[in-house]
């Protein structure tokens, strides 16, 4: 299944959730609407399942022209990100693989969708960098639990674009990691979530960026250091994961900040980011 979340052309301003039908969509409360009509809130009353029967049988749908996708999930409690998680991205550093997970973490205000605006702040920063980045999407309360349990407690997978001002978290005076990740737009998702069952095994999945339609990133998950049963272990050894986090699993070779010469966006940008099993999103870039 391929959640989404969208809203209505003649109605921008109520979000509605849904799943992909071929080229279309289903909106789940016109079928049922004792369904929230949020993925979060489906996930926090823990009627998800109810999602999936209907699945089973048919469904009217409604035509994707008709409709806007949004970020396909949003009022989470955490965005966490695992750093240096690529043996390419490594490499290209000259940086040791770590030996254990890198973590950091965004806000939830910087979530945006995957037909939203990346927005710069030139007279912020000059030195801002996509990295595309698989995404774990919790589905329910995981506190304490095993790497080998740790599939049970996964909702499914998405794209995201760690945004990142580099002449912020790389400064020689003081990095200011949070602060370089967490800026307004720097964390757009989607387009959709591809539940767990569909994506099997998320350690074997294509990833690429391409950005005015040149390639700069393309590895493969099989690339990580820190498998993602073992990061969620670590994560709720020392907090509770809450339905709706998102946890985004690292970025592979090809950063611009460690091309040759440097390359940093600009306005009128547009990037591309691929995820096999989950598709494509496309951001603009545009400034504040």
């Amino acid at each position: 299944m391929k959640l989404v979340q969208f809203v209505y052309k003649d109605n921008p301003n109520e979000i509605r959730v849904g799943y992909l039908s071929g080229e279309d969509v289903v909106d789940i409360n016109k079928v049922d609407p004792t369904i929230p009509s949020t993925l979060i809130e489906i996930l926090k009353n823990g009627v998800f399942d109810k999602v999936k029967k209907l699945q089973a049988t048919k469904q009217k749908t409604v035509p994707i022209s008709a409709v806007t996708i949004k970020a396909p999930i949003h009022g989470g409690d955490k965005v966490l990100c695992v750093g240096l998680n690529y043996k390419d991205h490594c490499e290209e550093q000259n940086f040791p693989p770590p030996e254990i997970p890198f973590i950091f973490n965004k806000f939830p205000s910087t979530i945006v969708g995957p037909n939203d605006s990346i927005k710069l702040k030139p007279e912020i920063s000059e030195k801002v960098v996509c990295e595309v980045e698989l995404t774990v999407v919790i589905g329910k309360t995981a506190s304490r639990v095993k790497a080998e349990d740790a599939y049970d407690y996964i909702l499914g997978y998405t794209i995201a674009q760690d945004i990142g001002a580099t002449d912020w978290d790389k400064n020689k005076a003081m990095g200011q990691l949070v602060l370089g990740k967490a800026m307004d737009t720097f964390c757009p998702i989607g387009p959709c979530i591809t539940t767990s069952d569909e994506v099997g095994d998320p350690h074997t999945l294509g990833i690429r960026c391409i950005v005015n339609g040149v390639q700069k990133q393309m590895s493969n998950t099989d690339q990580f250091i820190h498998k993602i049963p073992d990061v969620i272990e670590r994560l709720s050894k020392v907090f509770t994961l809450l339905p709706g986090d998102i946890i985004l699993t690292g970025t592979p070779g090809g950063v611009g900040v460690y091309r040759d010469p440097p390359e940093f966006l600009q306005a009128g940008d547009a990037i591309v980011s691929e995820i096999e099993k989950i598709g494509v999103m496309i951001n603009r870039v545009e400034n504040f």
